[in-house]
C-alpha cells in the first residue's frame, strides 16, 4: 500500500512539474489554447498575432507537451502532390485500384491489361513527397510470372510526370 502510495505522488508530482513547462510556447497554457493566432508562415519562422493584435514569432518545441502535438491535422492535411496523384489515376485507368490511401501517397492497383496489349500487369504507385519532381514517385509493377524490367517501371514513371506536369500548366499554378 506504501509503494502505491508513493508511486501515485511521484506521477502527480511529474504532471505538477510538466504542467508549468508549457508558459511560452504557441498557446500560452497547457492545451495550447491561449491567444496567440498563427497568420503566416516565413521561412522557418511561424508568425503569428497575440491577444494585442501584434505580429509576434511562434516558437515551437518550448515544452515537453509540444513533442507530442504532431503539427497539423493528419485528418486534413495530405502530404502528396495531387498532380501526380491524379496523373497516376488517368495513366494507369485501365488497371483497376484495389487500394488507394492519399494520406500515404499508395495507390495499389490489380491486374490489368493495357490497351492494345496482350500481358497482364499490375502496380503499386508510391507518391513519396509533396513536390512535383521525378524523387516523389516510384512505380513498382509485375506480371504474372513477376517483376518487369526497371526500364519499363521508369517509362511509367515518365508518363506520370509528363501528365502530372501538364495538369499543373492547365491549372495555371506555375
Amino acid at each position: 500500500m506504501r509503494a502505491r502510495f508513493a508511486q501515485l505522488t511521484m506521477t502527480l508530482a511529474a504532471a505538477a512539474l510538466l504542467a508549468g513547462c508549457g508558459g511560452g510556447g504557441l498557446g500560452g497554457n497547457l492545451f495550447g489554447g491561449g491567444q496567440t493566432q498563427e497568420v503566416q508562415t516565413s521561412g522557418n519562422t511561424q508568425l503569428g498575432l497575440n491577444a494585442d493584435g501584434h505580429v509576434v514569432p511562434m516558437e515551437r518545441g518550448e515544452s515537453i507537451f509540444d513533442l507530442f502535438g504532431g503539427g497539423a491535422d493528419p485528418n486534413v492535411t495530405v502530404g502528396v502532390n495531387r498532380y501526380l496523384w491524379n496523373a497516376s489515376l488517368e495513366i494507369l485507368d485501365f488497371m483497376p485500384i484495389e487500394a488507394a490511401d492519399p494520406f500515404t501517397g499508395i495507390i495499389v492497383y490489380g491486374y490489368g491489361t493495357p490497351p492494345g496489349g496482350a500481358r497482364a500487369y499490375r502496380a503499386t504507385v508510391y507518391i513519396q513527397d509533396p513536390a512535383l519532381e521525378a524523387r516523389s514517385l516510384r512505380v513498382a509493377v509485375q506480371t504474372r510470372n513477376g517483376a518487369v524490367a526497371r526500364e519499363t517501371a521508369r517509362q511509367i514513371e515518365d508518363a506520370i510526370l509528363t501528365r502530372a506536369r501538364q495538369l499543373r500548366i492547365r491549372d495555371g499554378s506555375l
